[in-house]
C-alpha cells in the first residue's frame, strides 16, 4: 500500500521499490521507495532545485526522491482511493493556463494574456499537483498510458471547477509496484484508469475544498495571474 506521511511542509507517499514515471524538472522513469511533494514558500525564488530539494527533505528527515513543488500549503493535500489506485492531489488557481476554442477567447478582465506568471515579482505558483500509485505492475508505456489518464482527468475537473484544464505549473507523478500484479493497460476503460480517473477527480475537488473554503474558486476570467494560448497555427493535411 502506498503510504503517506507529512513533516514540515514536506509529503512523502512511500511504497518500497516502487516505479514511478515524473514530469518535474527531475523527471523520467525513476526507481525510489518513495516521492515528495513539497510546498514552497511564498516569494520562492531558487532555481538550484536539486539543492533546494534536499535541503527540505533531509531537513524533514526524509531520503531523496522524486519531488514535485508546490505554493499549496500541505495541509490542503487531500487524497483518494478506488481498488488498486491511491491519489493525492494538492490544487491551487491561482495561475490558471487557459486554451481558448474561439478566437474570442475568455472574457475580458483577465490580465494574464500576455504575460509570463514567473517575471512578476509577487506571483506565487498556484499548482495542481498529482501523485498517483497503483498496486499493480505495469510496463513503461502502461505507466505513460496512466499518466495520461490521470492528467486527463485533471483537466476535465478543472474545466469543471474553474473553466481551465490546469495551471501553468501542473506536474504529477504516477507509479506502480513491479512484484505486484500485472496489468497489461491503463487507459480510461481499463480497471486502473477508471479508478485512477475518480480518484483525481475527487481528490482535486477536496483539495480545492479545503484551500478555498467557502469561497468561490479562481476562474480564467478573474484571475490575477496566468496565461491564454491564443497563437495562430498553420492546419494542414498529413
Amino acid at each position: 500500500m502506498f503510504e503517506t506521511t507529512v513533516r514540515d511542509g514536506v509529503c512523502q507517499i512511500r511504497r518500497k521499490g516502487a516505479r514511478w514515471l515524473s514530469t518535474a524538472w527531475d523527471g523520467g522513469y525513476r526507481t525510489a521507495d518513495a516521492v515528495y511533494n513539497v510546498t514552497v514558500p511564498e516569494g520562492f525564488e531558487r532555481t538550484d532545485l536539486a539543492a533546494y530539494r534536499a535541503e527540505r527533505l533531509s531537513g524533514a528527515g526524509f531520503a531523496i526522491g522524486p519531488t514535485l513543488l508546490t505554493g499549496v500549503h500541505m495541509e490542503h493535500a487531500r487524497c483518494a482511493r478506488s481498488g488498486p489506485v491511491s491519489v493525492l492531489a494538492t490544487a491551487g488557481l491561482s495561475n490558471p493556463a487557459a486554451l481558448p476554442m474561439s478566437a474570442a477567447g475568455p472574457a475580458d478582465g483577465f490580465d494574464g494574456r500576455a504575460s509570463d506568471p514567473a517575471d512578476r515579482p509577487d506571483w506565487r505558483p498556484g499548482t495542481v499537483n498529482l501523485v498517483v500509485g497503483v498496486e499493480r505492475e505495469l510496463d513503461d508505456g502502461a505507466l505513460a498510458t496512466l499518466l495520461a489518464s490521470a492528467v486527463e482527468a485533471k483537466a476535465a475537473t478543472l474545466l469543471d471547477a474553474a473553466d481551465a484544464p490546469g495551471t501553468t505549473s501542473d506536474a504529477a507523478i504516477v507509479g506502480c509496484v513491479p512484484d505486484a500484479e500485472r496489468a497489461s493497460f491503463a487507459g480510461s476503460a481499463t480497471e486502473i484508469g477508471a479508478a485512477a480517473r475518480v480518484c483525481v477527480r475527487d481528490a482535486i475537488r477536496a483539495s480545492l475544498a479545503a484551500r478555498y473554503g467557502g469561497d468561490a474558486l479562481p476562474t480564467v476570467d478573474g484571475a490575477e495571474y496566468g496565461v491564454v494560448t491564443d497563437r495562430d497555427t498553420e492546419v494542414f493535411e498529413p
